[in-house]
């Protein structure tokens, strides 16, 4: 961690050269010493620190300069540090100019130039003063930064990107943060710019796309091999297992995922059934632990970067990504999971990431706090997402199109769910209209059996329905069923295609497609246990097919 700076400016070397010297012999353990002889180097190098995140604990400013006066420093200064303790050098003459800046730029202190000794003219003056700023200074996030409307669906996806690649930073609503009015004012920035992300280094990018943002975050790294063993496509469970057990077993392995890693299990808050977490954990901390495993192994990870097509030739895969990129892999592992089906209702879609999310988006739930929030959906998802939010918001109502939930989720749900006094169940209900001014303000609500409806404030829609298999982009010979889950195993000899694709004189492996060397676990698989025990074993389990089958085509 960075020590905090005391910043020094006078255009005389020679008494600069006197103050830095006096202050490193007694602060230079807990600050930082910085000094220059130029004003507009000292503003410029303002608007850096400020957007790194620097600390500036004292200013201390000779009164009479060439460029700038001392006081006009100060004031300056005072618009990016305003906590930061503001200390004015000054001749004898100079006493009067120094008790009109206690007033005009708050001046914390006026020091007659010389100061000799210290040990009674300079130090005990500066220990009050950092004394007091120690005690009322409230220390800048030191991190990316995202300032933008609350409600914006802009600004969501970003949220959503940063957090789900387990990216700290710190979200400043424009509408009510006075920091974020800030940071746009200092960098000459306007609200047509939003969103912007301030990033660690200083920069910034202004309504950045999400490759943009990786790109910057590292996370978008170089193809580093000309062939690999095997190139995961989806890093959910059942991909982030491969990742783990591929690399280990000395396989160079590569995963890429189009968003985030961690799939749908990523943005639970909290899973409870998994084998060997008694206390349970949450999504983030399963997809963050599984990451460093399989970084650590040696899986190389590509996101986010999307798979536009697989074509195979001459015992090979060419893997074309969106950006035209190509990968040559001797196998392939499908792990793309499923979506959230959209809810085709009057209303939702002008409100996706302006009040109406799918799945958990665990990035917004502080802003439900005292709101009334709606979840569809039945599921262990569902279930999850009610039991987390019910921490902030007012009231949590459950949707269900069924009389109860018994059929749809876990046993211990439910009991934690009819245990929380703030969230409800209503049965038999559907939402039939959402209505709002830029974000989500009403739902309609319809009884299923009596057709009775109610408009209803809703701050708030987290959707839960249904699983698409995210395989519209594939082209190849893949055979899948009417829903779209790729078909693996035995289960292909029902297909009358298979037999016109397959030429090989064996069976498929288990998790095979009908596509030799192309493998499908998880979720996308038809006919998967959709829990996240179970991807996590057709995950490893994946790797072994894979090392038969290379052993096959060597």
């Amino acid at each position: 961690m960075n020590l905090p700076i005391i910043l020094c400016i006078d255009d005389d070397a020679q008494v600069l050269r006197a103050i830095v010297r006096d202050l490193k012999s007694r602060y230079r353990n807990e600050y930082r010493i910085i000094s220059t002889t130029v004003v507009k180097e000292a503003l410029d190098s303002l608007l850096e620190m400020k957007n790194k995140g620097e600390t500036i604990a004292m200013f201390i400013s000779d009164q009479r300069m060439p460029d700038m006066e001392g006081v006009a420093f100060l004031e300056k200064a005072r618009q990016f540090y305003p906590e930061a303790r503001r200390v004015l050098l000054t001749a004898y003459s100079d006493t009067d100019a120094a008790i009109r800046a206690i007033n005009t730029v708050q001046l914390d202190y006026y020091l007659v130039k010389p100061w000799d000794p210290p040990e009674e003219k300079l130090y005990p003056i500066i220990n009050e003063l950092l004394d007091d700023w120690q005690n009322t200074y409230h220390p800048d996030f030191k991190g990316i930064k995202v300032v933008g409307y609350q409600f914006s669906q802009k600004s969501h996806a970003i949220k959503d990107f940063l957090a789900g690649n387990l990216i700290p930073y710190q979200w400043l609503d424009i509408q009510s943060t006075e920091e974020s009015k800030r940071l746009l004012s200092l960098n000459n920035l306007s609200m047509q710019d939003l969103p912007v992300v301030f990033l660690e280094d200083g920069g910034y990018l202004a309504t950045p796309t999400i490759l943009e943002i990786a790109r910057k975050v590292g996370l978008n790294p170089q193809i580093k091999h000309d062939v690999y063993d095997v190139v995961i496509i989806g890093a959910g469970p059942a991909g982030l297992a491969a990742g783990v057990y591929g690399a280990s077993e000395g396989l160079k392995t590569l995963l890429i995922e189009r968003r985030a890693p961690g799939g749908q299990a990523g943005t639970s808050s909290r899973i409870e059934n998994y084998l060997g977490f008694p206390t349970g954990l949450s999504g983030a901390e399963l997809t963050r632990r599984a990451i460093t495993q399989a970084t650590r192994l040696g899986t190389e990870f590509i996101t986010p970067q999307s798979v536009k097509d697989i074509r195979q030739k001459d015992g090979y895969n060419k893997i074309i990504l969106e950006d035209g990129t190509e990968v040559n892999t001797r196998s392939v592992i499908i792990t793309t999971g499923v979506d959230y089906r959209k809810l085709d209702t009057q209303g939702i879609a002008d409100f996706t990431g302006a009040g109406v999310y799918y799945g958990a988006a665990m990035t917004e739930a502080a802003a439900c706090r005292d709101k009334e929030v709606y979840i569809v959906g039945g599921g262990n998802s569902a279930g999850q997402a009610a039991m987390y939010l019910s921490k902030f918001a007012k009231n949590v109502y459950i949707l269900i199109r069924k009389d109860d939930l018994t059929s749809t989720m876990s046993a211990y749900l439910i009991e934690q769910i009819k245990g929380a006094p703030n969230i409800h169940v209503r049965p038999r209900t559907e939402i039939t209209a959402a209505y709002g001014h830029e974000k989500l303000e009403r739902l309609v609500i319809s009884n299923i059996d009596t057709k009775a409806t109610s408009e209803e404030t809703a701050d708030a829609l987290y959707v839960f329905i249904g699983a698409k298999p995210y395989t519209d982009w594939i082209a190849l010979n893949i055979i899948k069923d009417d829903k779209g889950f790729i078909e693996t195993g035995r289960e292909l000899r029902n297909y009358d295609a298979f037999n016109k694709i397959w030429k090989q004189t064996r069976d498929p492996y288990l998790l095979e497609t009908s596509c030799p060397g192309i493998f499908a676990a998880g979720d996308v698989r038809a006919r998967s246990m959709n829990r996240v025990a179970a991807a996590v074993g057709e995950g490893s389990m994946a790797i072994s097919f894979v090392h038969k089958y290379l052993a096959e085509v060597k």
